[in-house]
């Protein structure tokens, strides 16, 4: 146990130490961007306001930056980029080479290289924190800012006929000022894209996006820590699979419990105490949230594909896309994670048979702060986005942080922290008393680390500001969303099932305790610093592709070993016949393990190699990995965690097992059809055309409104009906198995 602490200690010391290098060597907000004649064109402040005007609109809701965000609208620092080159490449070719004696090629060449030379050079100064443009440029940036304030601002049948095609609101909310502040902020994202580091001849974004025109493609770099990482991957599948298939052949063998499988539940004779009756509500919540985030999923998806009106009705008036695509994405953290946190307030009563005082109204007091977070929250991203946040301050803390996965408001940002601290509290006071039993004090070390690493890992969040530089605030978001949903809340789930199998009399607690551990080192240890394959391109070093290259393969390697997770919880299933209670949440403990092999490992190693990303950051790729990784995985494991908790708070004699045997199956081939027929193809298509022209052709208006695209869109929609038909048989079954009387 010391020995698995010490190993967390130093990957996450070489974690923070990598994110001393991104503070260090992230692109400067410059004070000011001059011309050579001394005008300032855009000052720190218009930059900064320009941010928070950004994610007053939606931020990465609405369209993204460096690749992070939707997929409708295009990426900002890419759109800007290419339209300032082509504006700058006119400018060059009206003033200069008029010679005759030159050919065309030739004249086109020296055009090239000019714009490459002006674009790539960097004119930052670190003692005054000016940039300086020569007037060329100037001109080609006052008229890329024209063409944003417009899409902000004009009437014009053109532009309202692009804010459509990119899901925007059809009438205006920003005025020319906040219009020209958001452009400002989009220059300097584009900026640090196509300028090199100082005294170096890559971009601060390692030349991401794939632009020809300036010169950006991958560096040397890129490709050599893509082909470690595989060599990495393929010399890791050796070393596990031998490990498994050396050591874990006797562990199996000795997996039973010492005195034999259990003759009887032990939940029949186990009192359901007021408080893991009171965590009840949270699943009827878990179902409605999960309802809501189909139906909001449903509506985001026609967006791509019909504009603003639904079937007739303009629900784009009523329901922006960024405030639909906020929700969705919000609900789908806000229901998995209820469904876990319930499901750990319910379990912990049960393993040390100790109720705690006052524990019942904690739980109804968390569940009722964890309903005003989520009511709160989205009332004020609807607000912020349909422009009632004048006060930009003011939207920073209770409107729309413009952030994917943690867009709600700093205010309700920090209740959800309190929130989860006592929840924290809560858990720890009813488990304590199970460590009187020696035999479970290490797999019960490990599911109080993980509780409390659940409640301080969201505090990541704190760490940016309203003006902090977006490549820091990018370092400090993917602690929240990988390593807090991704990481801890799968080691506390591994833990407490654990627990609860050895409680069951299913499994041997020596066995459990090593499966658990060896889980705990070989998902953390690629997976905390596995963290940084998300930030190659966000203004961060070099070292961060190569360590985040490295240990994001590794991250793949724990799941070529599946089958035997899978053959494992199959045997432990048919081993007594009081087992057939729990057959569906042991079958949706199974579809995690396929969606983990699927979902997080393939369709996440075909991402992960910086090659790959370097074309596919921000396509439909991403989509696909993202819906069968955290639907797949952390909603499956979600919804079988809640089935384990309604054995005891429902009669299981009762339930509807037609009802469940639909869910389950329409659930995974359904989602099954939305990847393979939609997101993927989707995606490879995008891929391809990232590759053979640009990055930003792949997300213009043309290619995503184009009539191939239109098609695998609407190809979604049998796999959503499928999907669906599962959502509403859950739903129903929930409904019918809380209410029959038990």
């Amino acid at each position: 146990m010391d020995n698995t602490i010490s190993k967390l200690d130093i990957i996450f010391s070489a974690l923070l130490y990598l994110g001393g290098q991104i503070y260090q060597q992230a692109p400067p907000i410059p004070n000011a961007v001059k011309t050579t004649n001394g005008v300032i064109i855009y000052s720190k402040q218009d930059i900064e306001d320009g941010q928070n005007i950004w994610q007053t609109t939606g931020g990465m809701q609405q369209g993204s930056v460096w690749g992070h965000g939707s997929y409708l609208a295009p990426d900002w620092s890419a759109d800007w980029l290419h339209r300032e080159a082509l504006n700058l490449l006119d400018v060059i070719k009206s003033n200069k080479y008029r010679s005759n004696y030159l050919t065309v090629s030739e004249k086109n060449a020296l055009y090239t290289g000019e714009l490459k030379e002006v674009m790539r050079k960097n004119t930052y100064d670190s003692l005054t924190g000016i940039t300086t443009v020569s007037n060329d440029r100037a001109i080609a940036i006052g008229r890329t800012e024209a063409h944003f304030v417009n899409l902000y601002t004009s009437d014009s049948t053109e532009y309202k006929a692009l804010r459509e095609n990119y899901a925007f609101p059809i009438q205006t909310i920003l005025n020319k000022e906040k219009a020209r502040k958001l452009s400002a902020f989009f220059f300097w994202t584009s900026w640090a894209a196509s300028t090199n580091r100082p005294d170096d001849d890559i971009t601060y974004t390692s030349n991401w996006p794939h632009e020809p025109l300036v010169g950006n493609t991958p560096p040397p770099s890129v490709l050599l820590w893509s082909i470690i990482s595989i060599i990495l991957l393929l010399a890791g599948i050796g070393g596990i699979v031998w490990y498994y298939a050396s050591q874990f052949d006797d562990w199996r063998e000795q997996s039973a419990p010492e005195n034999g499988i259990a003759k009887q539940d032990f939940i029949e004779n186990t009192k359901v105490t007021p408080s893991m009756r009171a965590t009840a509500k949270y699943f009827w919540v878990v179902t409605a949230l999960f309802l809501s985030q189909v139906l909001l999923g449903i509506v985001t998806a026609h967006y791509a594909v019909d504009g603003q009106e639904f079937y007739g009705i303009p629900i784009g008036d009523y329901l922006p896309y960024a405030v639909s695509r906020t929700w969705h994405t919000q609900l789908a953290i806000f229901w998995i994670a209820t469904a876990w946190l319930a499901t750990g307030l319910y379990v912990a009563p049960l393993i040390s048979g100790h109720e705690p005082k006052f524990q019942r109204f904690g739980v109804n007091f968390l569940f009722f702060s964890l309903l005003l977070i989520v009511v709160g929250s989205f009332a004020g991203q609807w607000l912020a986005v349909n422009g009632f946040f004048e006060d930009l301050t003011l939207n920073f803390w209770f409107g729309h942080q413009g952030y994917e996965y943690v867009d709600l408001g700093r205010f309700w940002q920090i209740y959800l922290f309190v929130g989860l601290m006592l929840w924290v509290g809560l858990l720890l006071r009813a488990l304590l008393p199970a460590f009187k039993d020696k035999n479970l004090k290490s797999l019960l070390f490990v599911v109080v680390l993980a509780t409390v690493s659940i409640g301080l890992l969201y505090a990541a969040g704190f760490m940016w500001g309203k003006n902090t530089n977006i490549a820091i605030m990018e370092y400090w978001r993917w602690w929240v969303v990988h390593l807090w949903v991704e990481g801890v809340f799968e080691v506390f789930a591994a833990a407490i099932i654990s627990v609860l199998f050895v409680r069951m009399g299913l499994l041997r607690t020596s066995v459990a305790t090593t499966m658990v551990l060896f889980t705990t080192i070989v998902f953390l240890g690629g997976g905390v610093l596995g963290t940084l394959h998300h930030i190659y391109w966000s203004g961060t070093p070099i070292s961060i592709i190569a360590v985040g290259a490295t240990f994001s393969a590794l991250e793949v390697v724990p799941l070529v070993v599946i089958g035997f997770e899978a053959y494992n919880h199959k045997k432990l299933e048919h081993q007594a016949d009081w087992q057939t209670n729990y057959h569906w949440p042991f079958m949706f403990f199974s579809a995690v393990l396929f969606w983990n092999l699927v979902g997080a490992g393939l369709f996440g190693f075909l991402i992960n190699p910086p090659i790959s990303l370097y074309y596919m950051q921000g396509l439909n790729i991403t989509a696909n990995h993202g819906h069968a990784a955290l639907f797949g995985v952390y909603g499956m494991l979600g919804i079988g965690l809640m089935l384990y908790a309604m054995r005891g708070l429902t009669d299981v004699r009762k339930w509807d097992h037609k009802l469940l045997k639909i869910t389950f199956w329409s659930l995974n081939i359904g989602l099954a059809m939305m990847t393979f027929l939609s997101l993927l193809p989707q995606g490879l298509w995008q891929t391809y055309q990232s590759i053979a022209t640009s990055y930003v052709s792949a997300r213009s208006v043309e290619f995503i409104q184009s009539d191939i695209m239109h098609a695998l869109v609407w190809a979604r929609v049998p796999g959503d009906i499928v999907f669906s038909v599962g959502v509403f048989a859950f739903v129903w079954f929930v409904f019918k198995a809380f209410v029959g009387k038990k």
